[in-house]
């Protein structure tokens, strides 16, 4: 468990926390429509900052997404009171395209593009001395992002957290979401049986959390406790849920086993993106997980959807909500569009209930969700967890040139990317859907399917029992500049959904799963620089989730079809 210590919010409705609260308690949205914004052909509407803000907002030497960031982890930071200089502190980033728009032709433009070096530069602002973590889990990074400081906290490894979630917009995503037919031209309507998609949105929201141990007097006092979270993964599809909503139903479950009062439920804070498909899929989950009558809301209809920035955001603000004994309204919602039994409102609500659960889903399969509460804790929480002692059983380890398994140099006949092309057809051969993958999604698949058959065991005997966790320093890069390209020219305007989807480095976490029917954890990292000591770290502490029994993980970076790495294994607890 870890308390919330302080907060921000920065939104095109407020600079902070309760600015935010009092604007969509009064059903304020800063959602807008938009013509021609960016060179954009269809006109949106979305919930994006003024050009006076965006000038306010601004730091010397920042991009516009790293100002962002900085201001609200700064402000959140100042409340806290925490020392940012310890080695006790780290800075976990939540995003999914983060600098994106600096991305051109002009490959000096990588190093302002990178994830882990956007990280790197706002941690350095605030004076953090640890090296940042990104989280790249697609929409669901926000909440991955608290479920991952919870787990490295609770470990012992460190003692605070500042967890910030940004997100800024451009032609970048709004046309790759527009070639989906996922964005509606007028303001989103979540759950409503006349929804037509998502709007998309601004914001940066960071929570500050500390770990409860024995001795730390801030202890004492009511607080709000992040007491469990979770991930689960679909397996059934990269860009479409589950129509059962099997991965959202375990990870609600997983969070279900840890609350011993069901009364005290204030409710359900949804994703609730207007999607068609999103929806449904979450009001199936959340009745099959016995919660239909328990509240539901959700808040895009205020806010947009902030990709990366969503989950923190949206926790932060029913932590507000319920700070103001308030069950918010969901915002666009007039009757029911979904088959599963929910309970929502479209008006504001009174409630004395003082927990919540938070739930998310996203691209590549991912779902997460978490459970926080708000009552009065002792002059001491817990003792750290002892970490059970792991170890890697199988190793792959794959460049352009070279193949490595479990030590051992296997002979290649090609080179870069149509060594990944002669490896499968030589090793796997029976899953089409290769062709049509990325890069980074090739190489993973082709790396885990190699280290796989080291294993030995059936191909589904593993199951809901492991995780599949992976780390890298440039993302998407290669997607990213193919889609790029598909909109670079006006006159020759192409938004390519099948490029698009790739645009996200968790995807190839998702692929793996599919293949596998991983219904357990995927998650996706990025460092400014490999550090395997780090990333060893957050593997081991992922174990924390009683379902995980084994990880896939490792290294796996792409950053075109001659440079390239998969460093891969199998890591188990030992007996």
């Amino acid at each position: 468990m870890i308390y919330r210590l302080a907060d921000n919010v920065v939104t095109p409705l407020g600079a902070t926390t309760a600015e935010n609260y009092q604007a969509i308690k009064a059903g304020c949205s800063a959602l807008r429509r938009y013509t021609g914004r960016w060179g954009i052909q269809e006109p949106f509407t979305a919930s994006l900052f003024s050009d006076e803000q965006t000038a306010a907002l601004a730091v010397e030497g920042l991009t516009r997404f790293e100002s962002l960031a900085y201001n609200s982890a700064k402000s959140a930071v100042h409340d806290a009171a925490i020392d940012v200089t310890s080695s006790r502190t780290v800075f976990i980033l939540s995003t999914t395209k983060a600098n994106v728009e600096l991305l051109s032709d002009d490959s000096d433009e990588d190093a302002r593009y990178a994830l882990g070096a956007a990280a790197r530069r706002v941690a350095t602002r605030l004076g953090v001395a640890t090296e940042p973590i990104v989280v790249c889990n697609a929409c669901i990074s926000g909440v991955a992002a608290i479920v991952l400081a919870l787990r490295l906290l609770d470990a012992g490894i460190y003692d605070d957290a500042i967890i910030c979630g940004a997100e800024v917009q451009c032609k970048f995503t709004v046309s790759g979401f527009q070639s989906l037919k996922a964005v509606s031209e007028t303001e989103c309507r979540p759950f409503d049986i006349e929804r037509l998609g998502l709007n998309l949105g601004e914001a940066a929201a960071t929570l500050v959390v500390r770990a409860g141990r024995v001795g730390d007097q801030r202890n004492a006092g009511e607080a709000w406790q992040i007491v469990c979270g979770a991930v689960r993964n679909d397996a059934f599809h990269i860009s479409s849920p589950s129509k059962d909503g099997e991965g959202a139903r375990l990870a609600l479950s997983a969070v279900l086993q840890n609350i011993d009062d069901m009364s005290s439920l204030a409710l359900v804070n949804a994703h609730g993106t207007a999607t068609m498909f999103n929806d449904q899929m979450e009001s199936v989950a959340i009745e099959r997980a016995g919660l239909s009558a328990v509240p539901v809301n959700g808040l895009k209809g205020y806010f947009g959807h902030t990709l990366g920035a969503a989950g923190i955001l949206e926790v932060v603000m029913t932590m507000a909500a319920l700070d103001n004994h308030q069950l918010l309204a969901t915002r666009g919602f007039e009757d029911y569009g979904v088959s599963g039994k929910i309970k929502l409102s479209s008006q504001n609500a009174a409630t004395q209930k003082s927990s919540f659960i938070k739930m998310i889903s996203g691209f590549g399969g991912g779902n997460a969700t978490l459970y926080a509460k708000k009552e009065l804790l002792p002059a001491f929480s817990q003792q750290n967890r002892a970490a059970a002692p792991m170890a890697k059983t199988h190793t792959v380890r794959l460049t352009p040139m070279s193949l490595t398994i479990d030590g051992h140099d296997v002979m290649v006949e090609e080179e870069g990317a149509s060594l990944l092309i002669w490896l499968y057809k030589h090793h796997v051969n029976d899953y089409p859907k290769f062709y049509k993958m990325d890069g980074l999604s090739r190489l993973g698949f082709v790396a885990s399917e190699l280290l796989l058959k080291q294993e030995g065991r059936p191909r589904f005997e593993v199951g809901d029992g492991r995780a599949v966790i992976l780390f890298n320093n440039s993302s998407s890069i290669g997607a990213d500049r193919k889609y790029l390209a598909s909109i670079a020219d006006t006159d020759d305007y192409y938004p390519s959904p099948s490029i698009f989807v790739y645009t996200l480095p968790n995807i190839v976490t998702g692929e793996i799963a599919m293949r596998n029917l991983y219904h357990g954890e995927t998650s996706f990292y990025i460092t400014n620089q490999r550090d395997d000591q780090q990333s060893w770290k957050v593997v081991c502490a992922s174990f924390a989730d009683a379902a995980t029994q084994s990880v896939l993980g490792g290294w796996i970076d792409y950053t075109d079809d001659s440079h390239f790495e998969a460093d891969l294994y199998i890591a188990e607890k030992l007996k």
